[in-house]
C-alpha cells in the first residue's frame, strides 16, 4: 500500500510540475498564413494579343489565370480581387459593348470561372453608359464594391462597400473606392443618378465600421486609384485632377489599414510601406499579379495580431502558358472581333505612322483632325497623338488599322470658344514639355508624369510652340486663316468629351456653349470617313512646330 500511495504522490507532483512549468514549454500560439491575389487594369484584356497590329503580347486574364490556379495549389482559401477598369479597353470589349452585347460579358465569364471574391467599380466601366455597366455587374457572380459611390442625394451606396471574408478562422474585409473623378471624364448621361464622395472621409467611415461592427481581424482596401504625389517630393502629380488619387493621403490619415491594393494608374508597386500600412499595385492589362502574404498570430485573449506582412508582384511570361478553361470562354468574342477588325474599308498609297507624333505633324493626326473638322462643322480641332505606335500600311487599309489610331470611347463635342481661351488650351497642352535645359533632346524634355494623351495639338490654326520660354509663354505666332488670332474672336473648336469635362485639366473648356454633340465615338467617325472616301489622304500640313530645343 506504501508503493502505491508513493507512486500516487509521485504523478500527482509530476502533473503539478507541468501545470506549473515556465512558458518555454507551453504550446505556441495559433499562426496562420494568409494569401491575397490582386489583378487591376486588365481592360478587356483575355488573350495575350495586341487587337491593332494582331500580334502577340504578353498580357491577359487567360496568362493570369494560369498564375492564380498554380498559387491555389499551395493556398487554396486564398482571396482573389480586383480594382477595377474592367470591361472596356481591347477591341474584343468594344465589340462586345457596342455591336453584340446579348452574351455575357467576356470578363465577367472569365473572372467566374476564376472565382474571383470581388471587383472595385473603375471609371472605365462607365465608359459604354449604365445598361452595359448594370448588365456586366449582374452577370458577376461576385460583388462589385464601391464604398463612395452613392446614389444622388441619398445616403445609400449604389454598390455594395465591402466584403467580410473568414479564412483560417481570421475575418478579412475588403473596403472597395472608386476614384471620384470620373464627372471629369465621363459624360453625364453614364452616370446619371450617381455621386461619387472624397475617398479619405469615406475610408475613416468604413473603416471603423469593418473593425467595430463587423469584428474584422485584417482590413484591405481595394482601391480604383493610385499614389497621388512624387515620393521623392511630396509634389501632387500635375495631371491628377482633384482627389483623383489618395493612396498616400489614406494610408496616413486613415488608422486601421492594414493593406492597399492599388489601380488605376497603371503602374508596377512590388510592395510600398507609408505608415505602417503595406501598399502594392499589380501594373495594368492583366500582365501582372499583386500578391500579399500575411502572417498572424493569436494572442492570449484569442485576437489576432499582424507579425509579418508583404506584398510582390508577379509578372506574367512567354513561358506562362494560356489557361485552357478561359481561352475556350473567350475563343467566340476574339472570333467574332477578328472578322470585324479585318474587314478592308479603304486602300492608303503609301506606308504612314504615328512615329514621332508628339513632336512634329503628322498625315495620320491630320486624319484624325481632317474628321472632326467635318463632323464637327468646326473651325479648329484638337486631338491627341493616343497610339505613337499607329500605322497604316501601304495598300489596303482594314478596320484594324484604323481603330488603332484611337484607343478611347470618347465622342465628339464643338465647342465656341475665344481666341484666348484656344490659346489657354495649347499653353497648358505645352506643359508636356518640361522647363527648358540647353543641350536637351525633345525626349529629355517630356514630362514623364504627364501622360502623352494630354498633349493636344490644334488644326485649322497655325502656331509655334517655344519651350525656352516660361509656363504660359510658349504658343507663337498663333493665326486663324492666315491672320494673327484676335483674342476676342469666337470660333467653332470641336474636341473629345474626355477634354469638355474637364480631363487632363483641360478647364478652360469649362461652361463654354455647346454647338454640337455627337453620338458615335470618334474612332467609328473616322472609319466612316475612310470607307466613304476610299483612300487615305498623305498630306501633312506642318500647321504647329516645336522651336527652341534639339
Amino acid at each position: 500500500m506504501k508503493i502505491i500511495r508513493l507512486f500516487s504522490i509521485t504523478i500527482f507532483l509530476a502533473l503539478l510540475a507541468l501545470l506549473f512549468a515556465d512558458g518555454s514549454h507551453q504550446a505556441a500560439p495559433p499562426r496562420v498564413h494568409l494569401v491575397i491575389l490582386s489583378t487591376t487594369d486588365m481592360h478587356g484584356r483575355v488573350f495575350p494579343i495586341d487587337y491593332y497590329t494582331n500580334k502577340y503580347d504578353n498580357v491577359g486574364i487567360a496568362k493570369v489565370a494560369t498564375l492564380v490556379k498554380e498559387a491555389r495549389k499551395n493556398d487554396p482559401d486564398l482571396l482573389l480581387v480586383d480594382s477595377g477598369d474592367t470591361i472596356q479597353g481591347t477591341p474584343l470589349e468594344y465589340f462586345h459593348n457596342k455591336r453584340n452585347n446579348t452574351p455575357p460579358d467576356p470578363m465577367m465569364l472569365a473572372m467566374n470561372a476564376l472565382h474571383y471574391d470581388s471587383m472595385t467599380v473603375g471609371n472605365h466601366e462607365y465608359n459604354f453608359g449604365l445598361q452595359v455597366l448594370e448588365k456586366a455587374r449582374r452577370e458577376a457572380k461576385f460583388p462589385w464594391l464601391s464604398a463612395n459611390t452613392y446614389d444622388t442625394g441619398k445616403a445609400t451606396t449604389h454598390y455594395q462597400p465591402y466584403i467580410v471574408k473568414e479564412v483560417q478562422g481570421v475575418r478579412i474585409g475588403v473596403l472597395g473606392l472608386t476614384t471620384p473623378g470620373i464627372p471629369n471624364w465621363e459624360n453625364k448621361p453614364n452616370y446619371e443618378g450617381l455621386e461619387f464622395h472624397e475617398t479619405v472621409s469615406e475610408a475613416k467611415k468604413w473603416v471603423p465600421v469593418l473593425r467595430d461592427q463587423e469584428k474584422v481581424d485584417v482590413v484591405f482596401i481595394a482601391m480604383h486609384m493610385g499614389i497621388e504625389e512624387d515620393l521623392r517630393t511630396g509634389q501632387p502629380n500635375p495631371s491628377n485632377v482633384p482627389n483623383e488619387n489618395a493612396a498616400i493621403a489614406i494610408a496616413r490619415q486613415v488608422p486601421g489599414v492594414d493593406v492597399i491594393l492599388m489601380g488605376h494608374t497603371h503602374r508596377e508597386v512590388g510592395d510600398l510601406f507609408v505608415n505602417g500600412v503595406l501598399l502594392t499595385q499589380a501594373n495594368r492589362w492583366a500582365s501582372h499579379v499583386a500578391r500579399v502574404d500575411l502572417y498572424l498570430e493569436k494572442d492570449g485573449s484569442s485576437h489576432w495580431h499582424m507579425m509579418a506582412k508583404s506584398a510582390r508582384t508577379i509578372p506574367v511570361t512567354e513561358k506562362t502558358e494560356i489557361d485552357p478553361e478561359i481561352a475556350k470562354l473567350g475563343e467566340p468574342y476574339d472570333k467574332e472581333t477578328q472578322a470585324w477588325l479585318g474587314r478592308a474599308i479603304g486602300e492608303s498609297s503609301e506606308e504612314l505612322t504615328a512615329r514621332d507624333c508628339r513632336f512634329h505633324d503628322t498625315a495620320i493626326i491630320d486624319l484624325i483632325q481632317r474628321v472632326q473638322l467635318e463632323a464637327g462643322k468646326a473651325d479648329v480641332s484638337m486631338a491627341a497623338c493616343f497610339n505613337p505606335s499607329a500605322r497604316i500600311p501601304k495598300g489596303q487599309v482594314t478596320v484594324r488599322d484604323i481603330a488603332g489610331l484611337y484607343e478611347y470611347e470618347n465622342t465628339l463635342v464643338t465647342l465656341e470658344l475665344t481666341g484666348q481661351q484656344l490659346k489657354d488650351a495649347l499653353e497648358h497642352s505645352a506643359r508636356y514639355f518640361k522647363e527648358y535645359q540647353p543641350g536637351k533632346s525633345l525626349n529629355d524634355l517630356v514630362d514623364t508624369r504627364i501622360p502623352g494623351y494630354n498633349f493636344d495639338v490644334a488644326e485649322g490654326v497655325t502656331y509655334d510652340i517655344d519651350i525656352t520660354k516660361p509656363f504660359g509663354q510658349r504658343i507663337l505666332n498663333l493665326k486663324f486663316k492666315g491672320q494673327p488670332l484676335a483674342m476676342t474672336q469666337k470660333l467653332r473648336v470641336v474636341t473629345n468629351n474626355y477634354r469638355v469635362n474637364g480631363g487632363g485639366g483641360f478647364t478652360m473648356f469649362k461652361n463654354a456653349p455647346v454647338v454640337y454633340r455627337s453620338s458615335e465615338e470618334v474612332r467609328e467617325l473616322i472609319i466612316d470617313w475612310v470607307e466613304r472616301n476610299k483612300t487615305v489622304p498623305m498630306e501633312t500640313d506642318n500647321n504647329w512646330r516645336i522651336i527652341g530645343a534639339q
